[in-house]
């Protein structure tokens, strides 16, 4: 049975649910209400600001109806009600302080050990049911990338993945790029040299934040693809050398490409990108565009190359990497704030023929949240 207690001072209440009390400012609920003349009852966005507000808000009373919490508020004497369940998932009288590094709730970090439960979907199936479309863009959220399998053979079809679940992000390279063999090329991506794992484009700011690479034709020895989660990696380093996490994290590194007429791309960012209150958000990690350091201490220098140096030693483990083939009509996507990618090498006889391009999670993320919301248990 919930129950509520208001203090004294009007300032704040303390609601008591079954999971535990949980206290809430009046001027947070205030700014939070839900009613027609607070949010607008189309899109849920605010019509007032906080200017609005009297900085005097003060609960002068508060009680639960059903399964609701209605709160009078002083001096606009202005009733609103909430919901129960959206205050329990919303409540942030909990504690808070964690060690940095901390992932992000529905995020999984793996290794090698994944190889044998690949995230994978049809493209039939993902495409036309949306069931079936939720639960491979929830694993790739999970896991930072996923598989499409038994998709088109044509030319261009990397754009059909995209449409799942967003739109196509264009660079210097264009709306999509081809990755095959080239005589003098622009980027070792189209040599059939083997790359070391990295993440696309690190001198971008922002950074594509999802790539697409699909496979059209595959005959030659060699190019399996491989992956390794960075997340998974940076929780290594921190757990074997905190102070060599705390130098990635702490100073900034510089990436830059200038290798076509016309583009110079640079950016400063650390290899290792934490949130103010320390939860892992971003990895970039590129030996090819890696530019010379010149924001770390003299001081430092040492240490952190030598925490460079690990960090790459533990992508290359091949304890941390799942590798897999990938034949014509099949792709993967993955999310290029967190999981590297690399390519084993190729043999110069046949043919290997990829199309790439790029994307932004937040429409990877959006589309998954509108489905998660059509769920029959969301809608009760």
């Amino acid at each position: 049975m919930a129950s509520v207690v208001t203090d004294p001072s009007g300032t704040f209440l303390a609601l008591q649910l079954a999971s535990g009390t949980y206290r809430f400012h009046a001027i947070w609920l205030r700014d939070n209400a839900g009613d027609p003349q607070t949010r607008a009852p189309g899109n849920g966005q605010r019509l007032i600001a906080l200017r609005d507000i009297s900085p005097q808000t003060a609960i002068s009373a508060a009680e639960i109806v059903g399964h609701m919490l209605r709160v009078t508020f002083a001096p606009e004497d202005k009733t609103v009600d909430y919901d129960l369940d959206w205050l329990e998932a919303n409540a942030y009288d909990r504690a808070m302080a964690r060690e940095p590094g901390w992932t992000g709730p529905g995020i999984e970090t793996w290794d090698a050990d994944l190889t044998d439960n690949l995230p994978v979907g049809r493209f039939d199936a993902v495409q036309s049911d949306l069931s079936a479309r939720r639960d491979w863009l929830a694993k790739l959220a999970r896991y930072g990338f996923a598989k499409l399998e038994a998709g088109p053979v044509e030319d261009r079809a990397l754009f059909k993945v995209v449409d799942l679940f967003g739109h196509v992000r264009e660079t210097n390279y264009g709306r999509h790029f081809e990755v095959r063999t080239k005589v003098n090329p622009t980027n070792l991506a189209f040599t059939g040299l083997g790359l070391q794992a990295h993440t696309d484009n690190p001198y971008r700011d922002p950074v594509p934040t999802v790539q697409v690479l699909y496979c059209l034709e595959s005959s030659a020895a060699g190019g399996e693809n491989m992956v390794v989660d960075g997340f998974r990696a940076a929780e290594r380093l921190g757990e074997e050398n905190p102070e060599w996490f705390d130098m990635l994290v702490s100073y900034c590194a510089r990436f830059e490409y200038a290798g076509e007429e016309g583009v110079v791309l640079r950016s400063r960012r650390p290899m290792i990108e934490l949130a103010p209150d320390g939860e892992l958000i971003a990895m970039r990690f590129n030996n090819r565009s890696f530019a010379a350091v010149t924001d770390v201490p003299f001081d430092k220098m040492e240490t952190y190359y030598a925490a460079y140096r690990r960090l790459g030693e533990i992508i290359d483990d091949p304890a941390m990497e799942v590798s897999f083939r990938l034949e014509p009509g099949e792709s993967f996507v993955v999310d290029n704030t967190r999981v590297l990618h690399a390519r084993k090498a190729y043999s110069g006889t046949g043919k290997r023929w990829l199309q790439g391009c790029y994307a932004d999670k937040d429409g990877l993320l959006s589309t998954l949240a509108w489905l998660e919301s059509r769920r029959p248990e969301a809608a009760q």
